[in-house]
């Protein structure tokens, strides 16, 4: 059996190497977020060099926040706005980027254009005409407002877009010989066919309309309405030199994308192989 020599290892030792300095960077915070809220009052969070085992790991950080904010309102809140968010956006979505991949009409290329360079304007620049609309239509206060902004994204539209191209031409053109509209090719060929890329989709959509901070803020002012980013900021404030509490109340709010993501892996992954395999 021949023995592995140095430059054979070494190219594996330097992958590793780098896929632990990424693992690093993107589960140390979090493993340091959840360190924080099961430290006791006892022990000193800001200690150098740092702790990352708590030395009496306690859930009364979690029982405290429970108790001191409505924190499954604001759960509930988020979940209900999620959920419309997501739904919205993947039937809107794909029914915008049907006939941009598969219907020739005018135009369809600058529409195309257009809609890749709305994805460079950041949000902020649009917020104001945005909020404007939303209280013209009385939306203020309301979770039709809060959902409204991420209803149908132009992200959404371009990945959709890429995911019906991917599907063969000759299985559309058989459902047309047979007399099928295109309405119903949408919903009962096109979109069986990319459920990965349904799933991956919703899971960007969810992760985007679970961490939004910035447009409820400005939409919603009053408390029974708020998301779990704006009950993370409240608990901020309202314990700003307690950070296991605030560092609780942000574990709490990220479980739920966690649970998310689980249950939609086996397609997320799918959906990101296809991609990778059509490329």
């Amino acid at each position: 059996m021949k023995k592995p020599n140095l430059q054979s290892v070494l190219p594996l030792l330097l992958r590793y190497l780098a896929i632990l300095i990424v693992l690093l960077f993107t589960v140390g915070p979090f493993l340091w977020l959840l360190s924080t809220s099961l430290k006791s009052a006892d022990e000193n969070i800001f200690a150098y060099p740092p702790v990352l085992i708590p030395q009496s790991p306690t859930l009364d950080n979690f029982f405290r926040v429970i108790d001191s904010q409505p924190f499954f309102t604001y759960l509930s809140n988020s979940a209900l706005v999620a959920a419309l968010a997501v739904a919205l956006n993947l039937l809107l979505a794909s029914l915008a980027a049907y006939p941009l991949a598969r219907i020739p009409f005018k135009g369809r290329s600058v529409l195309f254009i257009v809609l890749l360079s709305s994805m460079m304007i950041p949000f902020q620049l649009l917020m104001i005409p945005v909020y404007e609309l939303a209280i013209s239509l009385g939306l203020q206060n309301t979770y039709l407002g809060l959902v409204l902004p991420h209803a149908c994204t132009a992200f959404g539209i371009f990945f959709m877009r890429q995911a019906f191209l991917s599907v063969p031409v000759a299985i559309e053109e058989a459902a047309i010989m047979d007399g099928v509209s295109r309405l119903r090719i949408w919903w009962f060929v096109m979109l069986p066919l990319v459920k990965p890329s349904l799933a991956t989709l919703a899971v960007f959509s969810f992760i985007a309309v679970w961490g939004d901070f910035l447009w409820p803020l400005i939409i919603i002012d009053q408390p029974a309405l708020f998301t779990l980013p704006l009950g993370v900021n409240r608990l901020a404030s309202t314990f700003s030199l307690d950070w296991r509490l605030v560092a609780a109340g942000a574990v709490f709010s990220i479980v739920p994308i966690l649970l998310f993501f689980t249950f939609t892996q086996r397609f997320f992954i799918e959906g990101a192989m296809k991609g990778a395999v059509k490329g």
